[in-house]
């Protein structure tokens, strides 16, 4: 295994529709799960890191699901089962070819009512690595605490705090959550976000670069994630810039998860910046080639065989 991440936060049931059109019509939706949090746990586990997740679910079916699929994938799933809240719901639709319209039904759901004494005692203190999202400190203020507890309990002892913007619209207003966003990103050691995300947490500059450069200082790596564009680093005051890979995109929700994923699995193993960057598009690149939020996270060997340009679509 290559390090130990900790994360926590809200794992919904994902209802997905597997054809083009409205939910007003569709006749079936497939069913999974899906969380930034979680999501980046199993990419994690599969690129040979030991994974470690912790949230509420209700006392119910979805519930059951949520736990099943964590730990089958290997994460080590820290669920407590809240008797007095449901599961969390997300719907995705495809309303037109190339789109992709994702519903939230989370309020008052268990995930939301996590708090810092749901955090087990000794184990961020055994993780080399701590990583928070954005969405998890906007869902309450039990939440927000539970965040900013973990990172307490990650500095007190050395480990490294990761941290993703990842803004939801969804959660609030830009000008609403900036000062709880801005926050989480001052005490981070890795900090993640797209060119809007990285403005709204306090960088300035005319591109992803110049973004990222702004924010970077007392050690902090900052990555820019851009889509299909690649990505930018700034670690130790060097800019690195990765061009993506093109791939056939089906599905891009979850790509960010997985890119996120890929660098913190090369940042463990001690890997240089160019290769952290390389290998995260990668990860993001091959997650957009199936359906799901996580089900397409790739392993070593999948991220091997798009670097070396096999176009072989037969596998022997």
């Amino acid at each position: 295994m290559n390090g130990r991440v900790v994360t926590l936060g809200e794992t919904m049931a994902l209802l997905r529709a597997e054809s083009i059109g409205s939910l007003a019509h569709l006749g079936s939706l497939a069913i999974g799960i899906g969380g930034s949090e979680s999501n980046v746990a199993i990419a994690l586990r599969r690129l040979g890191v030991d994974a470690v997740w912790v949230g509420r679910v209700g006392d119910d079916g979805l519930g059951v699901r949520v736990a099943r699929e964590l730990r089958a994938e290997g994460v080590e799933a820290h669920v407590i089962v809240d008797e007095a809240a449901p599961t969390g719901l997300m719907l995705k639709e495809r309303p037109a070819a190339g789109r992709t319209a994702v519903r939230y039904y989370r309020g008052g759901s268990a995930g939301s009512r996590l708090g810092a004494a749901d955090l087990p005692a000794g184990l961020i203190e055994g993780a080399d690595l701590l990583h928070v999202t954005g969405i998890t400190p906007l869902l309450s203020a039990s939440c927000l605490a539970a965040v900013h507890a973990a990172i307490d309990r990650a500095r007190a002892t050395g480990a490294t705090v990761s941290f993703d913007v990842n803004h939801r619209a969804a959660l609030g207003a830009a000008e609403t959550v900036a000062p709880v966003l801005r926050e989480l990103a001052d005490r981070a050691d890795l900090l993640f976000g797209g060119e809007e995300e990285l403005r709204l947490v306090g960088g300035a500059g005319a591109d992803a670069a110049e973004l990222a450069e702004s924010l970077a200082g007392d050690g902090r790596t900052v990555i820019a994630k851009l889509g299909a564009a690649g990505a930018v680093a700034v670690a130790e005051g060097r800019t690195v810039a990765a061009e993506g890979f093109a791939v056939p995109v089906v599905d891009t929700v979850g790509a960010g998860d997985a890119f996120v994923a890929g660098y913190l699995s090369a940042h463990l193993a001690g890997l240089p910046l160019e290769q952290r960057l390389r290998r995260a598009n990668a990860c993001g690149a091959l997650l957009c080639t199936a359906p799901g939020d996580w089900e397409a996270s790739p392993t070593l060997r999948d991220i091997d065989r798009l670097l070396r340009g096999s176009d072989d679509p037969v596998e022997r």
